[in-house]
């Protein structure tokens, strides 16, 4: 992965989207740096305190799936993200997002607390947090609690079964530094898959050029064995014990030679399947680039011909100003501007 930079860092924030694969790929490129986790979330805070409403939720998906999965290699973000979340929680709280993106958070805070990523009392203060009118409880007559609260815990028990299979569905599984770990991302299903570095792709495709089906050697070896090794009635012509120990052997052989191509070929076919799926995401990857390209081309180039009328109008401007390098003599002729020995001789 590339080399971690605050500058790279910011960039790749105002880069990320909605979509899992963004998520999960910046989620991944962040857990890989783990060592400057304090600088991350720095930068994480600084930029989601200036994001636009519509962007804060996705800041908010990011750090849920870096929080949850960088668990196994260490508390740092769970320790330096839960300094930084009250606030966030706050700031979102008062550019007044929508009932549909609180119910989400809430829905965050919620997974947190059933999965101890945070005590119930820092989790209780997260969402009053966000809640702030909601802080403090009503209160309300015991005989009423008591009849609404089979209908409430009916309603509660329906909004846990409904997220618990929509937490399922948003699990998938990645490979991180050769060991298979479970992402969680709680951001819009897209193909998951974290696209290969250019020169991890390179690497991958020139492995297969040495893969067993180029392997020309072996398979003039197999070619050229004896009909006798695959064709069962040939087995009747032989004609004493030594022949029939001789098939024998070239049998043997025969089947160590072909099991061992046979195991190769399916660990190529298996690599040829990875390698596939890494085009793919690379693919993925690239499209998306290429679109950001795209769309930054085109606001630079609406810039640019700004700039050409601003040029276009300073030119028409400079043409019409009057020549001021020279002035009238009493004559009506131009003489040339006085220098500044002139103006204090006596």
């Amino acid at each position: 992965m590339a080399g971690f930079t605050e500058n790279a860092l910011v960039r790749k924030l105002q880069e990320l989207n909605s979509s899992q694969q963004s998520i999960q790929t910046l989620s991944l490129w962040l857990i890989h740096h783990r060592k400057h986790h304090a600088a991350i979330v720095k930068t994480w805070f600084k930029e989601m305190m200036k994001a636009k409403d519509s962007k804060q939720l996705t800041f908010m998906y990011l750090a849920n799936d870096v929080i949850q999965n960088s668990k196994k290699k260490g508390p740092e973000y769970g320790k330096d993200f839960g300094e930084v979340l009250m606030e966030s929680f706050k700031h979102m709280a008062k550019t007044g997002i929508t009932a549909k993106t609180k119910h989400t958070l809430h829905r965050i805070l919620s997974i947190w607390e059933e999965r101890g990523v945070y005590d119930a009392q820092k989790i209780q203060e997260f969402k009053e947090a966000l809640d702030p009118n909601d802080a403090i409880p009503k209160k309300v007559s015991k005989r009423k609690s008591e009849d609404v609260e089979p209908k409430n815990n009916e309603k509660k028990a329906k909004i846990e079964n409904k997220e618990k299979k929509e937490r399922r569905r948003s699990e998938t599984t990645v490979e991180v530094d050769g060991q298979v770990e479970t992402h969680i991302t709680l951001s819009p299903k897209t193909p998951p898959g974290d696209p290969p570095e250019p020169e991890e792709l390179v690497k991958a495709l020139l492995d297969l050029e040495s893969s067993a089906s180029s392997d020309e050697a072996v398979r003039e070896r197999i070619a050229s064995l004896p009909p006798e090794v695959s064709e069962v009635q040939l087995l009747s012509k032989l004609e004493d014990k030594e022949s029939a120990l001789s098939l024998s052997a070239v049998v043997n052989s025969a089947v160590e030679l072909l099991a061992e191509y046979n195991l190769r070929l399916s660990e190529e076919l298996e690599k040829r399947r990875k390698v596939a799926a890494m085009l793919r995401d690379f693919a993925q990857a690239q499209r998306d680039l290429a679109r950001q390209a795209e769309a930054r081309l085109e606001e630079y180039n609406i810039k640019l011909q700004k700039i050409y009328a601003v040029k276009a109008e300073v030119k028409s401007h400079i043409e019409n100003l009057p020549d001021v390098s020279r002035l009238p003599d009493v004559t009506g002729g131009l003489a040339p501007l006085p220098c500044a020995g002139d103006l204090f001789s006596v």
